[in-house]
């Protein structure tokens, strides 16, 4: 076994992480008959040589060694060894962006050149997973049919076997990635595809097991999205239905394995946890999958998302929380029926369930609001018990262990969904988070809208701040109470902010600095106290200290005298984008006041950088009322950039009928489905928040453009 291992110049070659000299254990690791050692070796690999996806000379070097384990029925787990050549030899060059923006100079650049030779390498000895859809072992099984349709260089010939295999095997997940493989040869092999769709449909209708038919249904629309069924909504919740009950009965425990201190451990130990005690846990990647295919049809996909909510099936109501997490982070719809049936599962007893629910809901912001009547109730429970919930943690926010929410996690999940909602009720509840020893951050940043009600937590949070000491770690601690004070209006604490303002340690100074001010800015004219020091900072160093001190300043007294010289020295040639942004937008909050700057601003409309342009134009409208000069502006940006599209649209629906000539780019927007900062793959906490927020300003401005043509 791996003859002549040690004929190749391991040291001469690299990895992730320097020479590859320790490959050679590695390998000889895969074929250990100790589990724990086999994945180890197996973590070893993905983490050095195969490093993200990369593919080094020591990969390719690896190659003729792993087809060797892969094809020795004596080594155990080949299963992960075939999925890591796949992995190696997988990658689509074509769609790999990434690899155009590789800088050859670069230290770690990896030429293509290398993806190219290891799709070679693996396609040269791809017969060896012909042989593998019939071995003993269903992890290898599993594994071999999507190693056949990536690597072999003879589709058709694969999809022949696959099909064949189909009529014997037995294992259900090994008969599901059968069928995904043969979509997946019928997408990368355009000559194959009608025959390919032809067969899943036949399959969908015709297999006696509703999950071999979901899986065919799947793979159908995945290979042909243009021709769904239209009544693909109750054919696919009959066959969910046809699953749950055809699975009932006692689960049978999968296989153990040693724990071991790898990613991949943790990994395939969240998996198994995520799975455990369902019945069909598979019918989650083949709705994902059907769920891409039907990608703007957002009604379909809601009515398939409210028919799982209403399952008896737990696993189903979880498996529809996250798919719809994915919908509605990239599509527009409505969705109130949805997250109501998402709030009832904060009752249910199942607690991967309620993690689901509260997961989805704290992302939610305003379109949580039909879930806030399950989310109080479920805060509610248990409040009169005192501290008691996990011992020692002192919370009297969530209850008993009987009632769920035992952990901080789930308390303060749901507390932030409700206060992010907008729920007053959410305020009391708030009060007693700010008693406990520490406080989730995102709690904080959640009260700015909760209106009036929130008065009342201005004490708790100063006396917060006061406790708060002034060392290295001040920024982190200081600034989500500064910013709840701000949002609660809690002038009161002037004197603990001052503390802070003064206090400021030389680490994150300028941002300690900057959030005091903002903070007393919102206190307007009730932070006299501390003009003193707001005049000091004018002459700071830091635009952004400088620019806030000058706005606190004018919402405290209202005297332009300095104000205005403060902010015009960094409306100057050669000024950095954001000193100018920070510059105009104090500009544009001051407003008609500032008018006297409308000239120093007018050079930013003409810069290179799009947020100058855009901080310029908005400044320069609100200080003149010059709408002829920034509308224009103001609507290239919008183009130009869709993060800009909120700020724009602020200014738009101020303007309002002098912004008449926008009326079809905001209609245009309010008709699109997919959200406009949508993206694939990735997504931030309040990507939802925002596309919501410039619906609304869009519909405001809408409508003062609409008042004024009349």
């Amino acid at each position: 076994m791996l003859t002549g291992i040690e004929e190749v110049d391991w040291a001469s070659l690299g990895h992730a992480y320097g020479p590859a000299d320790d490959v050679p254990e590695l390998l000889r690791g895969l074929a250990s008959a100790d589990p724990a050692e086999r994945e180890t070796a197996l973590d070893g690999m993905y983490g050095a040589v195969h490093h993200q996806g990369d593919v080094y000379d020591s990969t390719l070097a690896c190659i003729p060694f792993l087809l060797e384990l892969v094809a020795d029925p004596a080594v155990q787990d080949r299963g992960c060894i075939v999925e890591l050549l796949t992995s190696i030899g997988g990658i689509e060059l074509d769609d790999d962006e990434e690899l155009d923006e590789l800088d050859p100079e670069d230290e770690e650049f990896i030429p293509a050149a290398n993806y190219a030779m290891a799709a070679a390498a693996i396609a040269a000895g791809a017969d060896v997973f012909l042989g593998l859809v019939s071995d003993p072992d269903p992890e290898v099984r599993l594994a071999a049919p999507c190693a056949l349709a990536s690597l072999h260089p003879e589709p058709a010939r694969v999809l022949t076997l696959l099909r064949e295999r189909l009529t014997v095997e037995r294992d259900t997940e090994v008969r599901l990635a059968l069928v995904a493989a043969v979509g997946r040869i019928a997408l990368r092999h355009a000559s194959l595809r009608t025959e390919t769709v032809d067969w899943l449909g036949w399959l969908a209708r015709a297999a006696q097991d509703p999950g071999l038919r979901l899986a065919a249904l799947a793979q159908r629309a995945r290979c042909a999205p243009g021709d769904i069924p239209d009544d693909i909504v109750p054919w696919v919740t009959g066959l969910l239905e046809e699953i749950r009950t055809s699975a009932l009965g006692p689960v049978a425990p999968g296989t153990e394995r040693a724990a071991t201190p790898t990613l991949i451990g943790q990994v395939r130990e969240l998996l198994e946890e995520h799975a455990a005690g369902r019945p069909a846990p598979w019918t989650e990647e083949l709705l994902r999958t059907l769920h891409a295919a039907l990608d703007d049809r957002v009604d379909d996909r809601i009515a398939l998302i409210l028919a799982q909510l209403r399952s008896p099936d737990w696993g189903q109501r979880s498996d529809a929380i996250w798919l719809c997490g994915g919908l509605i982070r990239i599509w527009r719809g409505r969705y109130e029926e949805v997250v109501r049936l998402v709030g009832a599962q904060l009752n249910d007893p199942e607690p991967r369930l309620r993690e689901a629910a509260t997961s989805f809901l704290e992302r939610l912001f305003e379109l949580g609001a039909p879930a806030a009547d399950a989310l109080a109730a479920r805060l509610a429970v248990g409040t009169g018990t005192g501290t008691g919930t996990a011992q020692g943690s002192g919370s009297g926010l969530g209850g008993s262990p009987q009632n769920g929410f035992v952990g901080r996690s789930g308390r303060d999940g749901a507390l932030l969904a409700l206060a992010r909602a907008g729920d007053t009720r959410a305020v009391p509840l708030l009060a007693r988070a700010l008693e406990e020893r520490e406080v989730r951050r995102e709690l904080l940043y959640a009260m700015d809208g909760l209106g009036p009600s929130a008065a009342m937590l201005a004490p708790l949070l100063r006396r917060r701040l006061a406790e708060v000491e002034l060392d290295e770690r001040l920024y982190d601690r200081a600034a989500p109470l500064l910013y709840a004070l701000a949002a609660v209006r809690g002038s009161q604490a002037v004197p603990e902010v001052l503390r802070v303002l003064r206090g400021a340690p030389s680490n994150r100074r300028d941002w300690v600095r900057e959030s005091a001010l903002r903070t007393l800015a919102a206190f307007g004219p009730a932070a006299q106290k501390a003009v003193p020091d707001m005049r000091r900072l004018l002459a700071a160093d830091s635009a952004t200290v400088a620019t806030t001190a000058a706005r606190a300043l004018w919402a405290a007294e209202g005297d332009l005298g300095e104000v205005l010289t403060a902010l015009e020295r960094w409306l100057r040639p050669g000024a950095s984008g954001a000193d100018w942004c920070s510059a105009a937008q104090a500009l544009g909050e001051i407003g008609p006041a500032a008018a006297s700057t409308a000239a120093a601003l007018r050079p930013g409309l003409a810069s290179r950088d799009l947020w100058v342009r855009v901080r310029s134009a908005a400044a320069l409208w609100r200080v003149s009322g010059d709408a002829a000069t920034a509308l224009p502006v103001l609507l290239a940006a919008w183009e130009e950039n869709r993060h800009a599209r909120v700020d724009v649209a602020e200014c738009l629906a101020e303007m309002g009928p002098a912004a008449s000539e926008a009326q079809l780019v905001i209609l245009t927007e309010l008709t699109r489905r997919r959200r406009h900062n949508a993206r694939e793959g990735a997504s931030g906490s309040h990507d939802i928040h925002l596309d919501e927020k410039l619906l609304t300003v869009c519909r405001a401005a809408l409508a003062r453009m609409e008042r004024g043509a009349f």
